[in-house]
């Protein structure tokens, strides 16, 4: 799937945060949890816990059929609170007349941001960033993204989320997404000057 590279991620934000509407705020929500589209559009303010920063996504609605976790940063926390309330609705990011938000919304808005990516695309973005640009282990960053393991063996010894290292990884994911576009300088030398005695 079409993807951004992760050094555009921070100038891409700076574009969708100018953008109104709950489209936009969506995929913000969605990049900044590194989620699939139907979580992530289909979130529920009853899976969201703002004391602990933490949103459950019940099993039915992931891949692998059971409840993830994902810590709330700040700006996830900061995004969730300014959002409008829809009355008779239970969804974070209702469509305009009710109901959820439709996959096409978000689809739409990166066209008419004129970025080759697409929704999904961004977890790939994500996880290049973590591979390429942290010393996260491999098995966090695929915790993160709700990877089922494809080892038997390992997934029978694997119990836990790695909820608490997942934390920090998403605080890292959160600040490079509010890094503006990385400007590499061209430094010319100068010689000292020889001054006549």
């Amino acid at each position: 799937m079409p993807a951004l590279p992760y050094k555009d991620i921070g100038a891409f934000m700076l574009e969708l945060r100018k953008r109104e509407g709950i489209g936009a705020r969506a995929l913000e929500f969605l990049i900044l949890t590194a989620c699939r589209s139907g979580e992530c559009r289909l979130a529920t303010w009853g899976e969201i816990d703002l004391e602990n920063k933490i949103w459950t996504i019940p099993g039915d609605r992931m891949k692998a059929g059971k409840p993830h976790r994902v810590p709330l940063t700040s700006d996830m926390l900061k995004l969730l609170l300014n959002l409008p309330r829809l009355e008779g609705s239970s969804y974070i990011f209702p469509a305009p007349r009710g109901g959820a938000l439709s996959d096409m919304a978000l689809s739409m808005l990166c066209r008419r941001m004129n970025v080759k990516a697409v929704p999904h695309g961004f977890r790939s973005t994500f996880r290049d960033w973590a591979a390429e640009s942290t010393n996260y282990p491999r098995e966090v960053a695929e915790q993160a993204l709700a990877h089922t393991i494809s080892s038997a063996v390992e997934a029978a010894y694997r119990r836990g989320d790695l909820f608490n290292k997942r934390v920090k990884l998403m605080e890292a994911w959160d600040a490079h997404c509010n890094k503006p576009l990385e400007i590499k300088a061209t430094v010319t030398p100068i010689r000292a000057r020889r001054y006549a005695k």
